[in-house]
């Protein structure tokens, strides 16, 4: 029974992750699949662009809440065991990025499971470790996503940052050193799902987007709106 039930709570935590809130919410708002858009991701960009602004704030603040209460959970039924506390909610981002749910075969026959990216989750597990942690993580996320200007390297941020805050506190003796790990598993899952976007990151070609995206579209425009005056001139 002692072992039955902390693998029944990471088995609880992996299929909470698992549930595709980006698919039905998109599905609900405008009848499109989510799997059919843009990377095919179920996270809260992809619903974003997918079905606007208001599918992709509650798609992700769905998805951190399924970070958040697997940690919670965690915490809960195993007050004392911190190693419990940081595989539960990284069940829950495991399940996010490879849900059950999404279960479907490949052009070649191979089973493969298909969800997010993880980020969400795993700002939504930190919150639920620590709940200031999210002061840290959502402002540092918003920035790099704004000013920088890519998704992936905003995801990625937040394991990183995750490792930081906690090996801070560890530091401190205010949390167990376990926590540690949670950011790192957390980043070693993000950068295997986002490895497609980091190929893309070292080209040069992944998407922009923010205040860079902006710029570039304005740019584009001036061109566009020069060469056009040239052509009138020469005619």
């Amino acid at each position: 029974m002692q072992i039955l039930l902390p693998i029944l709570v990471i088995v609880c935590a992996y299929i909470l992750g698992s549930i595709p809130f980006g698919l039905i919410i998109v599905q609900l708002l405008s009848g499109q699949d989510i799997r059919q858009v843009a990377s095919g991701r179920t996270g809260g960009t992809n619903a974003f662009r997918a079905a606007g602004f208001w599918a992709g704030l509650g798609t992700g603040f769905f998805d951190v809440l399924k970070g958040a209460g697997s940690a919670w959970l965690a915490r809960w039924f195993f007050p004392d065991y911190a190693w419990l506390h940081v595989l539960v909610p990284i069940a829950a981002i495991f399940g996010h990025n490879y849900s059950i749910f999404l279960m479907e075969r490949n052009r070649e026959g191979k089973l493969r499971f298909r969800g997010g990216a993880g980020g969400a989750p795993c700002m939504g597990g930190a919150f639920g470790l620590w709940a200031p942690s999210i002061l840290f993580i959502f402002p540092i996320g918003a920035m790099i996503f704004y000013f920088i200007g890519y998704a992936s390297v905003t995801t990625l941020s937040a394991g990183i940052v995750a490792t930081i805050v906690f090996a801070y506190r560890a530091y401190l003796g205010l949390s167990p050193w376990q926590y540690i790990f949670y950011g790192i598993f957390s980043e070693l899952i993000l950068i295997w799902a986002l490895r497609p976007n980091i190929a893309r990151l070292m080209k040069g070609d992944e998407r922009l987007v923010g205040l860079r995206a902006k710029r570039a579209k304005q740019r584009e425009e001036r061109l566009h709106s020069s060469s056009s005056n040239s052509s009138s001139s020469s005619s």
